[in-house]
C-alpha cells in the first residue's frame, strides 16, 4: 500500500501521523510511505529521519493527498484539503464528524472511506486511539486553567495550590472518563480541592477508589453541576459520549453564576463541547469572556505539545495503520470489529449512527457495503 503523511495545516498543529519509526516498520514489511516535506518538523522529527527510515519526502501535500491510497493524518480536514478528496481513498484520521455536517457532506460526495480514530474501539470496547490524547488534554486542561487563573490573563488571581493559610483553588470537573482522571490527577498534584461529577455511579466508586477518598464525587444532575460550578475557581469539561455532539452540560445561566475571573477549560470542544458558552478556538486566539469567565476553548490542545503527542498517538495508531496496509482496507474491516467501528464513512454513506443521529442523517451498517 502507498501510505501518505501530509503537513498538519489546522493552526499551530505541530503534531504529524507517522513517526520514522513507523515509516521504518511500514517500509519493513513491503509499503511504501510518502511524506509531505517538514511534516515531522513540529515534533522534533526532522526529514532525514524519515529519509533515513525509508520514506520518500515529496514537496507539497496535493502530491501526498494525490498520490496515496490511505492517508494517514492527525487532525480533520480543512478547507484547503477537502479538494484533494477523491473517489476510494481511505482517509485514517480524528474526524469529530457530529458537529461538522459540510466536511460530512464532502466525504460523502466524494466517496471517501473516513475511518475516525475517536471512534475505533478495542476487545473491551474501549476508545484506544482517542486514550493518549486525552490523556495529555486532561493533564494539559489543569496547566492552562492555572495559567488564565492568572490575573494578568483575566483570572481571579489565584494560585491554584494556595500557600499555608490560604486555601487553594477549588477545581470542578466533569466528566470521570480518561480526560477528567488526568486532570483530577494534576490539579490534585497541584494542591487543589477537587470534586469530580459523573453520571455513572459505579465510575465514581472506582475514582473514590483510585484516589483514595481524597477527591470529592458527585452524581450528575443540574443541581450538582449548578452547585459545583458556582463555587469552583477552574471547571474542565471533559464529558465524551463517541462519535456524538457531546451534552450542553452547563448552562449560560450556570456560567453567569460562577465566580468573576473564573476560568473554563472545555475539552470536549472538538465534539461541539460541554459547556452553553463555548465556541471552538485556536492556539494563536485560544481564549475569550463570558459573563466575567474566561473561556479556553482550543479544539487541538494536544497539539500545544506535539512531541508527547505525536508519540502517545503514533504508539496506539501504528498497529491499526499496519493491518490496514497489510490486509486492504476492506479486508481489515470486514475482519476487524473495532476497525469496522472506526469507520464513519463509506463510499458515499454515513455508517456511524452517532454522526448521523446528530446530524438527521440516515445511518447505514458498513457490514452491509461491503
Amino acid at each position: 500500500m502507498l501510505i501518505g503523511v501530509p503537513k498538519e495545516v489546522k493552526d499551530q498543529e505541530w503534531r504529524v501521523g507517522i513517526v520514522p519509526a513507523g515509516v521504518k516498520a511500514l517500509s519493513d514489511a513491503g509499503h511504501k510511505v510518502i511524506v509531505q516535506t517538514k511534516a515531522g518538523d513540529g515534533s522534533s522529527m526532522p526529514d532525514e529521519e524519515y529519509k533515513h527510515a525509508g520514506a520518500e519526502i515529496v514537496a507539497t501535500a496535493d502530491e501526498v493527498w494525490k498520490r496515496a491510497d490511505m492517508v494517514v493524518k492527525v487532525k480533520e480536514p480543512i478547507a484547503q484539503e477537502v479538494k484533494n478528496f477523491r473517489d476510494g481513498l481511505v482517509l485514517f484520521t480524528y474526524l469529530h464528524l457530529a458537529p461538522i455536517p459540510d466536511l460530512t457532506n464532502e466525504l460523502l460526495k466524494k466517496n471517501v472511506i473516513g475511518i475516525a480514530y475517536e471512534t475505533v474501539t478495542d476487545k473491551n470496547h474501549a476508545l484506544p486511539l482517542l486514550t493518549p490524547m486525552s490523556e495529555v488534554a486532561g493533564r494539559m486542561s489543569v496547566q492552562v486553567g492555572a495559567s488564565y487563573l492568572e490575573k494578568e490573563k483575566g483570572g481571579r488571581g489565584v494560585l491554584l495550590g494556595g500557600v499555608p493559610g490560604v486555601a487553594p483553588a477549588q477545581v470542578t470537573v466533569i466528566g470521570g472518563g480518561i480526560v477528567g482522571t488526568n486532570a483530577a490527577k494534576i490539579a490534585m498534584g497541584m494542591g487543589a480541592i477537587v470534586t469530580i461529577i459523573d453520571l455513572n455511579l459505579n465510575r465514581l466508586r472506582e475514582l473514590d477508589d483510585i484516589f483514595g477518598g481524597r477527591v470529592h464525587t458527585l452524581a450528575s444532575n443540574s443541581y450538582s453541576i449548578a452547585k459545583s460550578t458556582s463555587e469552583a475557581d477552574l471547571v474542565i469539561g471533559g464529558v465524551l459520549i463517541p462519535g456524538a455532539a457531546a451534552p450542553k452540560l452547563v448552562t449560560k445561566q450556570m456560567v453567569s453564576r460562577m465566580k468573576k475571573g473564573a476560568v473554563i477549560v472545555d475539552v470536549a470542544i472538538d465534539q461541539g463541547g460541554c459547556i452553553e458558552t463555548a465556541r471552538p478556538t485556536t492556539h494563536s486566539n485560544p481564549a475569550y469572556v463570558v459573563d466575567d469567565v474566561v473561556h479556553y476553548c482550543v479544539t487541538n490542545m494536544p497539539g500545544a505539545v506535539p512531541h508527547t503527542s505525536t508519540l502517545a498517538l503514533t504508539n496506539a495508531t501504528l498497529p491499526y495503520v499496519m493491518k490496514l496496509a497489510q490486509m486492504g482496507v476492506v479486508a481489515a474491516i470486514k475482519a476487524d470489529n473495532g476497525i469496522r467501528e472506526g469507520v464513519n464513512t463509506y463510499k458515499g454513506h454515513v455508517t456511524y449512527k452517532a454522526v448521523a443521529d446528530s446530524q438527521q442523517r440516515q445511518a447505514k451498517n458498513v457490514a452491509d457495503l461491503l
